[in-house]
């Protein structure tokens, strides 16, 4: 049986994160990827040159040709951009009774451009994270979701994590990637546990696409029927790799490489 993972995201023409990210992310881990533009960004590794998001009919039409027809195991959803788009998405969601749903909550580019506008993040709390199954914010995202400051100390993130689960999700997955120093550490709360994953601080600037392709994996994962912590232990392997292997290609922040994991896994 066909595992199959839908992409709701933006393109991103410099091919590092987004639509493009997931679909290599989906491959590369044997899911049959498929996708819902909401958005072409014209990106490349110096920023986000511009965003012009897709109308509410194509995106409409788009989700219907795929939900009606092919289906999906694992819906992942990347920049959605205005509260407009995120309504749509979750009431198709929950009219073609998707089970899964990994929400990255994508706000911030790496160099700083806005990618979700501020009336929308109501929109994703209200709408988008009571029906989804994972969601994966950094603590910049997190902050903006809970209207704190800033999440400064690793000893701040369970609480955190808490407060997101107490906003509907199953589960919450918690980057810590930026804080500085030491390890590189997450958390996953189910509601219940809170289990801490943690790996090797790579030192590159190339990180490109991380969020969206360690999303991605997760998605893939739950696709091919794993439970969503073995999920989130893969996902995190293979975003591990792919920085440790990233791509210094361009004149600003270089993509993540994503068939790392897969060779790593196949020596």
């Amino acid at each position: 049986m066909t595992a199959k993972a839908l992409t709701i995201a933006g393109s991103d023409s410099g091919g590092g994160a987004g639509i493009q990210a997931d679909l290599k992310t989906f491959q590369e881990l044997d899911t049959f990827g498929m996708t819902v533009i909401t958005a072409l960004t014209a990106q490349n590794t110096l920023g986000v040159h511009g965003v012009f998001p897709q109308t509410i009919e194509a995106i409409e039409a788009q989700l219907n040709a795929v939900l009606s027809d092919i289906g999906v195991d694992c819906v992942k959803t990347g920049m959605l951009f205005s509260a407009e788009i995120i309504t749509l998405v979750a009431n198709k969601l929950k009219e073609y009774n998707v089970k899964q749903i990994v929400v990255d909550p994508v706000m911030i580019a790496k160099g700083g451009a806005s990618l979700l506008q501020e009336q929308a993040i109501q929109a994703l709390i209200e709408e988008l994270l009571p029906i989804s199954t994972v969601i994966t914010p950094n603590l910049p995202e997190a902050a903006k979701i809970l209207g704190y400051p800033e999440i400064k100390t690793a000893s701040e993130m369970e609480q955190v994590a808490k407060e997101l689960h107490k906003l509907g999700p199953a589960n919450v997955v918690l980057k810590g990637g930026h804080l500085p120093g030491g390890p590189a550490v997450d958390i996953l709360y189910d509601g219940k546990t809170i289990y801490t994953l943690q790996s090797d601080r790579i030192e590159t600037k190339h990180t490109h696409g991380t969020g969206c392709t360690f999303a991605a994996a997760i998605a893939a994962e739950l696709a091919k029927g794993f439970d969503v912590k073995s999920a989130v232990e893969t996902a995190k392997a293979f975003i591990t790799a792919a920085i440790r292997e990233s791509l210094p290609i361009g004149g600003g922040i270089g993509p993540t490489n994503h068939s790392a994991y897969k060779k790593i896994n196949t020596l």
